[in-house]
């Protein structure tokens, strides 16, 4: 019920936000240029989906082969300290547990294509699991730490800015690297802090 009052509400700014546009421009005298702009624009679209659907094959491809191959599952284990770092009451050998070490994985290779189904058995597996254990509407510690680390998402490849600044026209599509590994990794390192300090709050509760 609340993603569904959360797309309404999606739906009615985004809507009211083109009409205001509107109504300013043909007030202002510039429908003209509202109307040149709302059809260039949708002709941008158009071709940056066409320039990325190769990207989002090539590198979603490669990421359901290392599924297949068995690779996912050993770098999942691989990550197994870090899941027990932030879940500490998740058991490892749960379905939660691999789906969130799909999704980190995803993240880390900028592929967000990837990880947000996995993000979504996650969460449901996670939310399987609270009301094992007190049948509660609320979300659970775990639930709240993966929606914060998923949200921060350390990426080492950003492989949605690189398509972007390809697609018009950077010179080094890739210079974005070294400053995305950086922000992430700030951002993911203060999501962390923050899970810990409100976790250790609410202990108990």
């Amino acid at each position: 019920m609340s993603y569904v009052r959360g797309t309404e509400g999606m739906t009615y700014l985004w809507s009211g936000m083109i009409l205001i546009g509107i109504i300013y421009g043909a007030l202002t005298g510039n429908f003209k240029a509202v109307t040149e702009a709302a059809v260039s624009s949708g002709k941008d679209a158009v071709t940056l989906c066409i320039s990325m659907a190769g990207i989002v094959a090539m590198w979603s491809g490669l990421m359901k082969i290392a599924q297949e191959s068995g690779m996912v599952e050993k770098l999942s284990g691989k990550m197994r300290p870090v899941i027990r770092f932030l879940f500490p009451r998740l058991p490892l050998e749960s379905d939660a547990c691999k789906y969130i070490s799909l999704n980190f994985l995803s993240n880390i290779l900028g592929l967000g294509w990837a990880a947000t189904p996995a993000g979504l058995k996650a969460m449901e597996c996670l939310a399987d699991l609270e009301d094992e254990r007190i049948r509660s509407r609320v979300a659970s510690k775990e639930m709240c730490t993966f929606l914060i680390i998923n949200i921060s998402s350390l990426q080492l490849i950003p492989v949605n800015m690189i398509a972007y600044r390809a697609q018009y026209g950077s010179i080094n599509p890739a210079a974005v690297v070294g400053p995305g590994i950086v922000a992430t990794a700030v951002s993911t390192a203060t999501a962390v802090i923050f899970c810990r300090i409100m976790n250790r709050r609410g202990r108990g509760r």
